[in-house]
């Protein structure tokens, strides 16, 4: 039966953290108060370290606010924690799957947790097998599964029994489109069916655009609230497209527009365009200028324009990028457009698996390249060949005028490489990363504290030098992550899902500074599952079963996912990708249906 009572109410939560090093007190909620209407789907949203996840944390019982009430499925949650996590169940952004365990071995672990009943688990089994595909891998491993499908099983672990409340932190990180798609599916599916009511954090405003209520966060504070629609309208008539000049990356129109602080408020390449915001009362003939003599056309705002209009308007005197990062950037060696990676015939197998299968590609110095691919595509593999850490099993392959196959070590000198998972040392402060990833690329005395003095001026951390890089906020330590791979100024640098999780305003950020590097020369490789960052390539790969089924500019990608279809019709990357996926799918499947008739 549909509640008629919120999900969740909260009034005035207050909750406070002291980071141990500094001793100094960060409040993490600050006078929040909402109402969750029960049996839909509400997002919680906001740039990093705005309280989401604290607040999820609060609802499912795990931690009790310092100050104020909060109520959820009509009971006090500080009073009696237990009574509201027999009730709800909550998948956190680190779920914990068991890898040596099996799909089956890990679904009946839950189940036995939560006491679920052998008649229970029959019906429930089947509905969530039914739902995630799961089924035709009961027996597999769950350290086999490719990212998006572990996501899957997780939520299944979540709903081996049927919670009345269903709490999801950033569920979708990671996760290649494909996949993203099914796991809302799933969710959407749950709300219909079952009214379940499920609250879930995101940094992809394009999944709240789904959900029925809105609640946006920044530093703590409930800054709004409301239906996608009316959180976007807070953009209304304010937002515009226009296409670069020919030959011009669109990605140099939007920098140009993203350093007009004055005049624009935020700016996305997006299908071979530019989205961008005007502020009100900005000038036309700077806006002009900007626009090379480009054609403003209006849209219609989306919730991302809401988002960041609200996030501007609350945060007035924050920058869209740190312009010492810009300014500063030293051109690298070489000769521009010659190439620097090149790749023929490329085969990786893991005994009889054939996780890349005779792939070949070049990239030029100073150029954007993209590798793309649902989870488990092998572009993962691609990418750690390409950075000397996995070695090929057939092919050609040389970086930076070395072979790789026999001069690993003297090509990864000339590379440098940004991990998906924060890498550094957490109980080292930033100063401390950077001098010993310095030593370890061979930087010595003066020529080390130059660098490391750059690159703190260039990614804007100069004041965060003795603070322990474990405790710095998600974007900070990306900035860091990044300014340690370019301490040896290195010909090409590998950046694998660098923004996986960010929110937009770090991604703005990223990519500016990114945008910057290019033009200096430096070769940018990078693998990402948000689409829209495919638009900053210059040119991109899409991989699926380790074959290349897609190559060239993100206009001739989206030109063969039309496949003859009228060319003037507007398609987005992420359309582009699953077209091109699901269609060889399609023609894979056919093939093997054609062999089993034979």
């Amino acid at each position: 039966m549909l509640r008629t009572e919120p999900a969740v109410n909260g009034r005035s939560l207050h909750k406070r953290f002291v980071v141990k090093a500094s001793k100094q007190v960060v409040r993490a909620l600050d006078g929040v108060s909402l109402d969750v209407p029960a049996g839909t789907l509400t997002a919680l949203v906001g740039p990093d370290g705005a309280g989401k996840t604290t607040l999820l944390r609060l609802m499912a019982g795990l931690m009790r606010a310092d100050e104020g009430e909060l109520r959820v499925l009509g009971i006090d949650v500080s009073a009696t924690p237990q009574a509201v996590q027999d009730r709800i169940s909550y998948m956190p952004q680190r779920f914990g799957l068991y890898d040596d365990l099996s799909v089956q071995e890990n679904l009946d672990l839950y189940a036995d947790l939560h006491a679920v009943s052998a008649g229970q688990r029959r019906e429930r089994y089947a509905r969530l097998m039914e739902m995630t595909d799961l089924g035709r891998f009961t027996t597999r491993p769950a350290g086999k599964l490719s990212g998006g499908m572990k996501q899957k099983l997780g939520l299944a672990c979540t709903l081996v029994r049927s919670p009345e409340l269903l709490l999801l932190d950033e569920p979708t990180v990671g996760v290649d489109p494909l996949s993203r798609r099914e796991l809302w599916q799933i969710v959407q599916q749950l709300v219909d069916d079952e009214k379940l009511s499920v609250i879930v954090s995101t940094a992809y405003l394009d999944e709240a655009e789904r959900c029925s209520h809105v609640f946006v966060l920044q530093e703590g504070r409930l800054i709004a609230q409301g239906t996608p629609v009316e959180i976007q309208s807070h953009a209304q008539g304010m937002c515009f497209v226009a296409a670069p000049p020919k030959g011009e990356p669109p990605r140099l129109m939007q920098a140009r527009l993203l350093d007009a602080r004055q005049d624009i408020v935020d700016a996305v390449p997006q299908g071979g365009e530019v989205h961008f915001i005007r502020r009100q009362g900005a000038d036309d003939a700077a806006l002009g200028q900007l626009l090379a003599g480009a054609r403003a056309e209006p849209v219609p705002p989306r919730l991302e324009d809401g988002f960041m209009m609200l996030l501007r308007a609350h945060q007035p005197a924050a920058p869209n990028v740190a312009p010492p990062a810009v300014e500063s950037l030293a051109p690298a060696e070489g000769e521009p457009g010659e190439v620097v990676i090149e790749v023929k015939d490329l085969v990786r197998r893991f005994g009889d698996f054939v996780a890349v299968a005779s792939t070949s590609f070049s990239v030029r110095r100073g150029e954007i390249f993209g590798l793309l691919g649902p989870n488990g595509a092998g572009k993962t593999t691609t990418f750690r060949m390409l950075c000397g850490l996995l070695p090929a099993s057939g092919g050609q392959l040389r970086v930076a005028g070395v072979d790789l196959r026999h001069a690993r070590a003297q090509a990864r000198q000339r590379i440098g490489y940004v991990s998906q998972k924060f890498a550094l040392y957490g109980n080292l402060t930033v100063r401390e990363n950077l001098s010993f990833f310095g030593g370890a690329y061979g930087l010595r005395g003066k020529k080390l504290q130059e660098r490391m003095d750059t690159v703190l001026r260039q990614f804007d951390l100069e004041r965060e030098l003795d603070a322990p890089s474990g405790q710095l906020p998600g974007g900070y330590r990306q900035r860091l992550a990044m300014a340690t791979g370019l301490l040896h100024e290195p010909e090409i640098l590998f950046l694998d899902e660098p923004t996986s999780g960010a929110d937009p305003l770090a991604r703005r950020e990223f990519w500016r500074r990114i945008t910057a590097l290019a033009e200096g020369g430096t070769t940018i490789v990078i693998t990402t599952h948000f689409m829209e960052e495919a638009e900053y390539c210059d040119r991109i790969v899409i991989q699926d079963a380790g074959k290349v089924l897609a190559i060239g500019t993100p206009r001739e990608v989206r030109t063969q996912a039309l496949d003859g279809e009228d060319h003037e019709k507007r398609i987005d990357m992420e359309q582009a990708f699953i077209g091109i996926v699901e269609k060889a799918r399609k023609e894979e499947r056919e093939k093997k249906n054609e062999k089993v008739a034979a």
